[in-house]
């Protein structure tokens, strides 16, 4: 009885930790993100305000970066999804002595640093500017194609691996038997492999969309005199952080959310469609309940209820807080600067009584440039004299 006490004690304080070490940092972003203080902290607290969004996207180094980001995402995303796929099925149709072979060469640009991969990609496609007689204006010096070209060779190894975990689970018996019956290859490929990699297909397109985005130590160098959102980001917080980079944490964990609901409609609905069971289901039965659950209308609601949160929170003026807080700073500098001139008022005084003392009690100064080392030299001469 008391180790079992003992021992969901223990679970709950573990879990307790780790859920706060994981989801700290996020609900303190999201505080920051609403106090009108300058710099992003939670106490003291001083007033609420939706302005730093409106800093967020008002920033035009960001929002120039997230949309270079967008674009190298999906032309990532459109050349390394087909590379993978291609990587994947070659790897699936060789011996397992060329396989391994062949799979440590693909796997490799992912092992390698992406400071060198970053310097690599303007080293060569440099060259191969020059070596065809290429203006600095030309495809080969452009950051947006450095970037792709960079980013390609080792993203593309995450897309061939996650085909490489479908494909163990394809049968090719069936590929084999649409040949047998007169199916073109590209046929075959079309309507068993297709379909049977969407799934795979899907995930891959995400992991290297996700993977471009977020990309930097690649980035940062084929990117050149450009930039895109991480680079922006990072040069934004070496330079001086504010509350506007707790708001973008806000809108990435709004989007996260709701596409998390989405998908937990979406993987519901499915479910309930495969087993059958959707006229026994309290839910599914209701032909009301039955359409609000759907994926694309927990969409619009989700969207429907940040729409109007977005409008009230851009109605909400914080302006007469905000400015009694800065009144509220001025009068406490001014008593600050106040007291510290008494202070320094009083010190001079003290000092000046002290010199007025010790000159009461001093000897006379000598009218000597040397102090008086001279002054009594006829204490000093001989006697005869």
């Amino acid at each position: 009885m008391n180790k079992g006490t003992g021992g969901g004690f223990f679970a709950a304080a573990y879990s307790l930790l780790f859920y706060t070490f994981l989801f700290g940092p996020l609900i303190i972003m999201v505080i920051t993100a609403f106090n009108s203080s300058s710099f992003p902290r939670i106490t003291p607290w001083e007033c609420f305000t939706t302005d730093w969004f409106s800093v967020l996207i008002n920033n035009d180094r960001l929002m120039e970066g997230l949309g270079n980001s967008v674009i190298i995402g999906i032309g990532v995303m459109f050349i390394g999804v087909p590379l993978g796929l291609a990587g994947a099925l070659a790897l699936s149709e060789l011996g397992p002595k060329l396989r391994a072979t062949l799979y440590t060469v693909l796997i490799v640009p992912i092992l390698i640093p992406g400071v060198v991969l970053g310097i690599s990609t303007i080293v060569f496609w440099g060259a191969m500017g020059r070596g065809v007689g290429a203006g600095y204006d030309s495809l080969f010096f452009n950051g947006m194609f450095l970037t792709m070209a960079g980013q390609v060779t080792f993203i593309s190894a995450y897309a061939m691996l996650v085909f490489i975990a479908r494909l163990q689970r394809f049968d090719p018996t069936l590929t084999e038997a649409a040949l047998d019956l007169g199916a073109t290859p590209g046929q075959a490929f079309r309507k068993i492999m297709l379909p049977f990699l969407s799934p795979a297909i899907g995930s891959a397109a995400f992991l290297t969309l996700l993977a471009s985005f977020e990309n930097y130590n690649t980035t940062v160098f084929t990117i050149l005199s450009g930039n895109t959102f991480t680079t922006a980001l990072a040069s934004k917080v070496r330079l001086g952080t504010d509350p506007s980079l707790s708001a973008l944490a806000v809108i990435i964990i709004g989007i996260t959310l709701v596409g998390a609901m989405v998908h937990e409609a979406h993987t519901r609905r499915a479910e309930v469609i495969r087993t059958g069971t959707a006229s026994r289901s309290r839910i599914y039965g209701n032909p009301v309940l039955k359409v609000l659950v759907h994926p694309a209308a927990v969409l619009m609601i989700l969207l429907a209820a940040i729409g109007y949160t977005v409008y009230q929170g851009a109605q909400y003026d914080s302006s007469v807080c905000t400015q009694g807080i800065l009144d509220e700073k001025l009068e406490r500098q001014r008593i600050l600067r106040e007291e510290q001139r008494k202070k320094i008022e009083a010190q001079r005084k003290a000092q000046e009584a002290e010199g007025g003392a010790a000159e009461t009690f001093s000897k006379p100064k000598s009218p000597s440039a040397f102090g008086g080392a001279f002054g009594n030299s006829g204490a000093l001469a001989p006697a005869g004299d």
